[in-house]
């Protein structure tokens, strides 16, 4: 946690506390005491989202905890977290989660096999092609704390773990990663993790799983050579954005990957 800006953990935790009630910006930047103006340019140069798309990330979130833990029915649960139209918070919640809210509430079972069929996978690191065109970013994944299982590395369109990644790839352990082919763009690198003793529930709602997160969007440019990377998995920090993406989407995206191969020889 940065200690630049630090009043904004207070606005973090009055957003938390009031997530079910509606949340403008006025009200927000009322609340730290600036202008809306000033409120919105110190909240995303400190959390890299403007105020409103945290708030409806956190929303989501909220969203996944209700699907998994209420027997409320999924318009209910869109109403619970201010989305009038069914319609409109399938569709979102699709598209930044990677599957439906009934799915995802149906995913428990599968999400466990899904890391148990990891436990039994051999040689990841060479099991997927190397695309030469365009660039590489290369990089080491380690931990602050002790850990075993798996980690999820990926390459992200905005500064939040959310929908698909742009490149993506799955660590037996910590270590280091490569991602070959990336287009000329601006990235966002985030990493989390899987232990191997998790429950399923433990990483559909990730709350304490351990993250990370570069520091500044890598910015890939024609023919210019990317710095290594180094991340450090560690404990949530109240600005860290949630967690989004269905971690099982990202297992069985790569679990298919790593067969597809083997059923074509």
């Amino acid at each position: 946690m940065s200690d630049r800006y630090s009043e904004i953990d207070e606005v973090l935790a009055y957003i938390h506390r009031h997530i079910d009630e509606p949340l403008e910006l006025s009200r927000l930047a009322g609340y730290a005491g600036y202008s809306p103006y000033h409120f919105a340019r110190i909240f995303k140069e400190r959390i890299g989202l403007s105020p409103l798309y945290y708030v409806s990330a956190y929303r989501l979130q909220r969203a996944k905890e209700l699907l998994l833990n209420t027997k409320l029915s999924i318009r209910d649960i869109g109403l619970e977290v201010g989305q009038q139209s069914l319609g409109t918070f399938t569709s979102r919640f699709t598209e930044r989660v990677g599957v439906s809210p009934s799915h995802f509430r149906n995913s428990v079972v599968q999400a466990d096999s899904h890391l148990r069929a990891l436990q039994k996978l051999r040689d990841w690191r060479t099991a997927l092609p190397i695309l030469h065109q365009h660039a590489r970013i290369e990089g080491t994944v380690r931990a602050a704390v002790p850990f075993e299982g798996v980690v999820l590395v990926g390459l992200f369109a905005k500064p939040i773990p959310e929908g698909m990644p742009l490149h993506g790839t799955l660590l037996p352990s910590l270590g280091d990663f490569c991602f070959t082919g990336v287009k000329p763009g601006t990235y966002y690198l985030m990493a989390t993790s899987v232990a191997w003793s998790s429950r399923a529930i433990d990483f559909l709602l990730p709350h304490s799983t351990l993250r990370a997160r570069s520091k500044r969007p890598i910015v890939v440019e024609p023919n210019a050579v990317v710095p290594h990377q180094d991340i450090t998995l560690h404990p949530p920090l109240p600005d860290d954005p949630p967690i989004l993406i269905s971690l099982p989407v990202l297992m069985n995206h790569f679990l298919g990957r790593v067969n597809q191969p083997q059923m074509n020889r």
